[in-house]
């Protein structure tokens, strides 16, 4: 299984409550209450990469890993990009892309949170 494949990377993030997608900027991008949480960039066949969206320290410590930088055209700091190469196992890129899917829950609204049955801890 390799989550940078779109079937994988579909059967993963949409079993999350309140997930839809699109495909946009060249992209399939999972969102919830419509907001980005993760994307899977399709460059070519052999070269994809996840966008996440993460803490400011966990940013810190990803972007010195081989294979993972600075989300390009994602104005704030805090979004990655992981590539096929990276050095990340993954269930490392599974668990950070759950992380993304709660920073990005949290900031919806309670009553929105309620709608689409979402729980957050």
């Amino acid at each position: 299984m390799s989550l940078f494949k779109q079937a994988q990377f579909d059967a993963f993030a949409g079993r999350l409550p309140g997930v839809t997608f699109v495909d946009q900027w060249g992209s399939r991008v999972a969102k919830v209450g419509g907001k980005v949480f993760t994307l899977l960039n399709r460059r070519s066949n052999d070269d994809s990469n996840i966008v996440i969206k993460v803490p400011e320290e966990t940013f810190e410590i990803l972007t010195a890993i081989d294979g993972i930088d600075q989300a390009p055209y994602f104005a704030k700091r805090q979004w990655v990009s992981v590539g096929e190469d990276a050095d990340l196992p993954e269930d490392d890129l599974k668990t950070y892309i759950l992380r993304s899917y709660k920073i990005i829950a949290k900031s919806l609204t309670k009553k929105l949170r309620g709608e689409l049955g979402i729980e957050i801890e």
